[in-house]
């Protein structure tokens, strides 16, 4: 009995010794891994962070682009049809360019303002390249004058204008209002990044020929809508 309680001892202790076990360059592989797992996870993590802060900032843009487009739209719907007289000469306060548009309303984009201002939108270039659509207002009579940077960062931002002959039935876009008699029905926005071409359209309210009339005190409006 005393041998067999030896020998079942001694096997007991290579047993222990042979048993399978941590060492140093396992833990250390072991580590090194779960690092680099953790790195993955952090970096999808960061990853998913600046996609959705960057999907915020762009919703923020499109929404600032869109409320400014319908203040656009606003005060060129409220387009009337006002001459100043300059050297014994009435002249129209409605100009339309490629790059700009100047005319009279009787909507601020500041608000507040009583009567109609005269705004002037102008497409520029910043020092990247893009394009910026800025306003001027300014009401007849007053040297206080009011700008205001609308839309940036397109590639390319302009004007067009509908022309349609009164003897005809069919019109068509120009880039240029040459007409000194006659208002555009629809005026086109176009703001182009990229392909993409984000075009507003605004119909004039202002109907048929321009009605000439003398700028009056802030107030009070003169010209007719026909």
């Amino acid at each position: 009995m005393k041998k067999s309680f030896l020998g079942t001892s001694r096997q007991g202790k290579r047993f222990a010794k042979k048993s399978p076990g941590f060492t140093l360059l396992e833990l250390m592989i072991s580590i090194v891994i779960l690092g680099i797992m953790l790195l993955i996870l952090m970096g999808g993590l960061r990853l998913g962070y600046r996609s959705v802060e960057a999907g915020e900032k762009k919703m923020g843009a499109l929404e600032r682009v869109r409320a400014t487009l319908n203040l656009i739209d606003a005060q060129i719907q409220s387009e009337i049809p006002l001459t100043y007289e300059a050297d014994g000469e009435k002249k129209y306060y409605f100009k339309g360019e490629r790059r700009s548009l100047k005319l009279s309303t009787n909507y601020s984009l500041w608000g507040g303002e009583r009567g109609y201002v005269v705004v002037s939108y102008e497409v520029t270039g910043d020092s990247q390249g893009k394009k910026v659509l800025s306003a001027r207002e300014f009401t007849p009579g007053r040297e206080d004058k009011k700008e205001l940077k609308l839309v940036e960062g397109f590639d390319d931002i302009h004007f067009e204008y509908f022309y349609r002959d009164p003897t005809e039935e069919e019109g068509q876009w120009v880039e240029q209002w040459t007409e000194d008699t006659l208002l555009p029905e629809k005026i086109k926005l176009h703001l182009i990044s990229g392909r993409k071409d984000q075009s507003l359209i605004i119909p004039l309210r202002t109907k048929g020929g321009l009605v000439p009339a003398s700028p009056q005190p802030a107030g009070s409006v003169s010209g007719k809508k026909s």
